[in-house]
């Protein structure tokens, strides 16, 4: 493309821009005019949101910049430009969650998770693409087309949060919202080259936006540093009414617990089924991410996981069968608006007993309980790589054209598939580059709400390493 792109104001982090914002060194106009501007240049080549707000956003920023100089600041989001995937509710406002079928539709009411992030002050850029129904791990979509990666527009983004993690690496926006039921966070994070959190299950409350699989769905943020997204977490978690699953007790101060680090943290390593058959740079870059943690009082032990195939059939059912359950209305009476391989995989799950989708269900706690038990008496975080490769083509990894691509979407997903049914907090973050120069991403696992050590860990990563300060060769 020709021509400098907007981006000076936006290089900076999440928690370094809100300083600037409060010493009115910088306005909340100024960040949302440039972070406008950069979705706008930047579309045309990454295709990374589905609606762009700039009215809307600008009249955010204009606000929160009356409301601090009048010396009522409301917190590190006041006046920070975020995005989000196109899933979670605004009343009044389109949610087209992908799909031709929901182009039109407006909510009645705001999303739990928008309506915190509005009162903290953040400035809501746009609407981010997707995966249709968030029903895929490479980023496709045949309506409102391809979401690209920033670092290789050839090669995915990586999915179904395919424009969060696309958004987020591209310096639009400071962070994005997105949601993971088989790794849809993480998954996007790695290929992206950027910080992906998919929190325990029920830390985040679902309420106001579509789901996927109301037992498997997780929502988290996508940032660019651990920091920025320990800062949006502390924001959105918590009890919410409209959902019985959200978790009742208090939320720690993430970013307060940040500098303790996790030095002496025993890291498990699974022994099999994770790291083996990952690509040798995935390999390399995992090793020298171990030996940075273990030079920084970190130990390396190994253990024995439940493989993780097994898991993900679980998973599968449950997914599949709950899907089809949310669209069987749309499947009986408008089958030709979905994409074919979305609407293949929503289809097969009505071909599910309801005995084997009860009997996943009904093994989950035991499985779960029986994996922390057994995991986590032997280490405090399990790490492997995210994916085993970087980034696929989008040419070879088209699930419309499915000759060879079912292997390779079992491949991206089944790492991260496992911990969505168990529920356990995941993180991706980046560990370096394979030799085409696509990032890869590191799996950090912890035990139920075990975020705030998750968080210590990575930071103790990222201050020893400079990956996230890589950019993505965009003007």
């Amino acid at each position: 493309m020709t021509g400098a792109v907007p981006g000076d104001l936006l290089d900076a982090s999440l928690i370094e821009t809100s300083k600037r914002i409060r010493s009115r060194e910088v306005s909340a106009q100024e960040l949302a005019a440039a972070s406008i501007a950069r979705a706008e240049a930047l579309q045309p080549e990454i295709n990374a949101f589905i609606r762009i707000d700039a009215e809307a956003a600008m009249q955010a920023a204009e606000q929160a910049d009356r409301e601090i100089a009048a010396g009522r600041y409301r917190g590190v989001l006041h006046g920070i430009p975020l995005a989000h995937k196109d899933m979670f509710y605004r009343a009044g406002e389109i949610t087209s969650c992908g799909s031709d079928i929901r182009r039109d539709f407006r909510a009645e009411f705001t999303s739990n998770l928008i309506a915190r992030l509005d009162e903290a002050g953040a400035v809501s850029v746009g609407w981010l693409n997707l995966s249709e129904f968030a029903g895929g791990p490479t980023g496709h979509n045949v309506h409102f087309g391809d979401c690209r990666n920033p670092w290789n527009t050839a090669h995915v983004s990586g999915g179904s949060s395919s424009g969060s993690g696309a958004a987020v690496a591209a310096r639009i926006v400071f962070g994005a919202l997105g949601s993971d039921t088989g790794g849809s966070i993480r998954i996007p994070a790695a290929c992206c080259g950027v910080v992906g959190v998919k929190p325990t299950y029920g830390l985040v409350s679902r309420h106001g936006a579509m789901p996927r699989s109301w037992s498997l769905d997780h929502i988290g943020p996508l940032t660019r540093t651990v920091a920025d997204s320990a800062v949006i977490l502390g924001a959105i978690a918590g009890v919410n009414a409209g959902d019985a699953t959200s978790w009742v007790g208090d939320v720690p101060d993430y970013v307060g617990g940040l500098d303790a680090g996790q030095k002496g943290f025993r890291i498990g390593v699974p022994k099999r089924g994770f790291v083996e058959d990952a690509s040798p740079d995935a390999i390399a870059a995992f090793e020298t991410a171990l030996e940075v943690l273990c030079s920084l009082g970190c130990v390396r032990v190994d253990v024995d996981l439940p493989d993780p195939n097994g898991l993900s059939k679980l998973n599968d059912v449950i997914s599949k069968s709950e899907a089809a359950t949310i669209h069987r209305k749309w499947l009986t009476e408008a089958p030709e608006r979905y994409g074919g391989h979305v609407r293949s995989r929503i289809e097969a799950g009505l071909a599910i007993p309801a005995t084997r989708y009860l009997e996943a269900l009904s093994l989950r706690t035991g499985i779960t309980q029986r994996f922390v038990d057994s995991v986590f008496s032997k280490c405090d975080v399990v790490c492997a790589p995210t994916l085993p490769f970087g980034a696929p083509r989008r040419d070879a990894s088209n699930p419309e054209e499915p000759a060879g691509v079912l292997d390779l979407v079992r491949k991206m997903t089944y790492r991260t598939r496992l911990f969505n049914y168990l529920g356990l907090p995941a993180f991706s973050i980046p560990m370096g580059f394979d030799t085409d120069h696509l990032p890869l991403g590191l799996q950090m696992i912890g035990p139920p709400l075990g975020e705030a050590g998750l968080f210590g860990l990575a930071q103790l990563h990222e201050r020893e390493t400079s990956w996230h300060e890589a950019k993505p060769p965009l003007n």
